[in-house]
């Protein structure tokens, strides 16, 4: 059926406008200009033959149209989504990408010297590295292969390789050892002020440790990833909980003492079933997760 509907990219536009309530928020989300916003608003709704947005100083009001619009715009964007993920995964098969996605923490110079060796071994690979703390669906598409750092991996559909158990400890900075002291054992926390971690995906394991063993007044700062606490403890600011490998890379961190075996977490390779059946994604498994392990067990 033939309709005065043809730029796509208009929906966009409209779901920016209607999310950030004007054309110069949307222009900022979008990265482009604001005219350029609300021209391309004014031909959507030429074209839809609606009224759209009521305007006025305070900015953009959607109509009870564009209410009504919404459910359908927001599964054009699904769409869009879906279908660049799907195109990327295309491109990734046919061209020997392989999209490893981990948290920051993985990496180091170590992880780039395993990856390093495994393309000069491998010959004609590549790899799209994508940072992200959260999950990202590997069934779905959205990567290949993950590092991931969970006490268990629940999700079937994954084939899922054990690298290691990675121990926890509790850190200090030399500074705050030199005008503090620091805690030997878990009888040593009184008197001691802590860094500790909030928010979604974090070790939650030896964060609640630490939390169920001291008083909320010696908490110093709160941080919501391993970065920033490491960070903070470099600055003094408290001793904190981390896993024990960054003792490995870190000289200025003082080890008080290692965590229990009950808050230990594991490290896990995980790979979508699609992208283990191409030979260089198998390939990659092999060859990484025992030199991973050997860096984590060192």
């Amino acid at each position: 059926m033939k309709n005065a509907f043809h730029n796509w990219s208009d929906v966009r536009i409209f779901l920016s406008v209607l999310r950030t309530g004007s054309t110069l928020a949307a222009s900022k989300e979008l990265g482009i200009a604001q005219p350029t916003v609300a021209r391309r608003i004014e031909a959507l709704e030429h074209a839809l033959q609606l009224t759209l947005f009521e305007r006025n100083t305070r900015g953009f009001r959607p109509t009870a149209d564009a209410e009504e619009l919404i459910w359908h715009a927001e599964g054009i964007e699904a769409a869009t989504t879906a279908l660049y993920e799907k195109a990327a995964t295309l491109h990734a098969t046919t061209t020997g990408i392989i999209r490893l996605t981990a948290p920051d923490s993985v990496f180091t110079s170590q992880f780039s010297a395993i990856l390093e060796e495994f393309i000069e071994n491998q010959g004609k690979v590549q790899f799209e590295f994508i940072r992200r703390y959260d999950f990202v669906d590997l069934s779905a598409g959205e990567a290949d292969v993950a590092i991931r750092f969970d006490r268990k991996i629940d999700d079937e559909t994954l084939i899922c390789r054990k690298i290691t158990d990675i121990k926890g400890a509790l850190v200090a900075s030399d500074s705050y050892v030199a005008k503090h002291g620091h805690p030997t054992s878990e009888n040593d926390l009184s008197g001691h002020k802590f860094v500790v971690y909030r928010g979604k995906n974090i070790p939650r394991l030896i964060n609640n440790w630490v939390l169920d063993r001291i008083d909320p007044s010696q908490i110093a700062m709160t941080c919501s990833d391993i970065e920033t606490l490491i960070s903070a403890v470099k600055m003094g600011a408290g001793i904190g909980p981390m896993p024990c490998t960054y003792l490995k890379t870190n000289d200025a961190f003082v080890h008080c003492f290692d965590l229990p075996p009950e808050v230990y977490n594991t490290c896990w390779l995980l790979v979508s079933q699609s992208a283990y059946r191409r030979p260089e994604v198998k390939a990659f498994t092999s060859f990484f997760a025992p030199r991973y392990k050997a860096h984590f067990d060192d």
